[in-house]
């Protein structure tokens, strides 16, 4: 059957086990996973500690699908005294429960012994150019403030204190009355975040170019003499044009405002009138063409579906060219640093090193997508009161030798832990950075952070 077990620190493992299985082996099977002595294992059932290591599963009523508590016993069990001031045992286990972070003044205070200071946080992202692409493309008001370190860390602290205040609403949210339909919703929408963290995260990993962006379709072309740069959209209805562009080509003396109205689409926008006839010369070959003139219209120009049917246009990406099925004609579309400055992927930067960054670290993640090794089940850590853990690194095998390890000091997993991170969340990142605490934690606050 299998059973999934869970510790304080947020640490899941599933493990398939008998029913016929004692509780003192099962508690070798978890020393396994956590690499805590066994005998310092408490487990916890429905709330009930487990006593008698001689018991099966089965006759502690645990089935198939159940989920178990493991924590770890800090002392002896639990001692009291009689009436008569002779200490007895008590046969619970003394169990540590300090590792949980709570509300108030004292989950306060922990929580400021280890709050991250904005600056060192500032300076980990500026020297990791992969790290300060992933944080300009998911939260841009904090990567905007870099430059300035007193900003810097006014947002960073902002952003922080929100992110203290939605972690105690999720406290208070698990010890709420989990039959209350509002805590149900809450906790719904907790779960389906929680889905939609894990679906974003997969896609980072294993499609990373659906997180970059594409420029649109614009061809170069001449009305009535003056260039104009044409936005090729199939899904518009007719070719439009705007009231500057046909004031610049000097064609608004042909204007039919009897033809005046709305355009509706994504929004509305006031159409001026029509212009019935006009030539568009598009390389050597010259076409005839309408254009309904819009008063507020970012774009100079549109070719819409109108144009294109009429001269059976096709769309040709592979080639990069749109082709004029009537003439034979092809004009290829434009690259980024050809279209109008409002049709740019980095219009909203104050420069392009940003979306440089972005590309050159999308393009690395697609270049080792394919041959990134990914974790094989749960991570094994050491036993005992070791002072370091071993992470195994997947690589070639060779027959009679084991696989090289990554070894990871216990004070840097403590270190990182500190911020509030789970172990398990802590191993991973560690492991990805080859045991670098400094790149692992800016990896770690990058993911926690708020985006806005």
């Amino acid at each position: 059957m299998q059973l999934t077990v869970t510790t304080l620190s947020d640490q899941i493992f599933s493990l398939e086990v008998g029913e016929d299985l004692d509780l003192a082996s099962f508690k070798a099977l978890c020393e396994l996973e956590v690499g805590v002595p066994a005998h310092e294992i408490a487990i916890l059932w429905k709330g009930q500690p487990l006593y008698d290591d001689r018991l099966t599963l089965k006759q502690y009523g645990i089935g198939d699908g159940d989920m178990l508590l493991l924590q770890q016993i800090t002392g002896q069990l639990g001692q009291r005294h009689d009436w008569g001031g002779h200490r007895q045992s008590s046969g619970l286990p003394n169990i540590d429960f300090s590792s949980i972070q709570l509300p108030g003044i004292s989950g306060r205070q922990q929580q400021l012994s280890s709050e991250p200071d904005p600056e060192t946080i500032r300076s980990m992202f500026l020297a990791d150019p992969h790290q300060l692409a992933l944080l300009k493309e998911r939260n841009p008001t904090l990567a905007e403030a870099l430059n300035d370190p007193e900003k810097f860390s006014k947002v960073f602290n902002e952003q922080q204190a929100e992110r203290r205040r939605l972690e105690r609403e999720r406290h208070a949210l698990f010890s709420a009355d989990p039959f209350d339909p509002e805590v149900q919703k809450r906790i719904a929408e907790e779960i389906r975040m929680k889905n939609v963290e894990t679906n974003m995260e997969t896609a980072i990993e294993f499609a990373p170019e659906s997180f970059g962006q594409v420029v649109m379709l614009y061809i170069d072309c001449m009305v009535n003499g003056h260039p104009v740069k044409a936005f090729v959209d199939s899904g518009a209805q007719m070719t439009i044009m705007s009231q500057a562009c046909a004031e610049r080509c000097h064609i608004m003396r042909l204007v039919d405002h009897r033809w005046a109205g709305i355009a509706k689409g994504v929004g509305t926008q006031k159409i001026i009138g029509r212009v019935h006839l006009c030539q568009i010369q598009i390389g050597p070959v010259f076409f005839q063409s309408s254009f309904s003139i819009l008063e507020d219209q970012p774009m100079d120009m549109l070719l819409g579906l109108d144009m294109l049917k009429r001269h059976q246009c096709i769309i040709d990406l592979r080639k990069n060219m749109l082709v004029f099925g009537t003439t034979g004609t092809e004009t290829p579309f434009l690259s980024e640093s050809e279209l109008p400055v409002h049709a740019r992927l980095n219009m909203n930067h104050n420069s392009t090193d940003e979306d440089q960054d972005l590309a050159r670290a999308i393009m690395q993640s697609e270049q080792t997508a394919g041959s990134r090794p990914q974790p094989a089940g749960a991570s094994s850590v050491n036993a005992g009161a070791s002072t370091s853990v071993q992470q195994p690194v997947p690589g070639p095998s060779h027959s009679g030798s084991s696989a090289s390890t990554l070894t990871f000091s216990e004070s840097s997993i403590a270190k990182l832990m500190n911020y509030g991170f789970s172990r398990a969340a802590v191993m991973e990142e560690l492991r990805r950075a080859h045991g670098n605490a400094d790149q692992a934690l800016a990896a770690l606050l990058a993911k926690s952070l708020n985006w806005s």
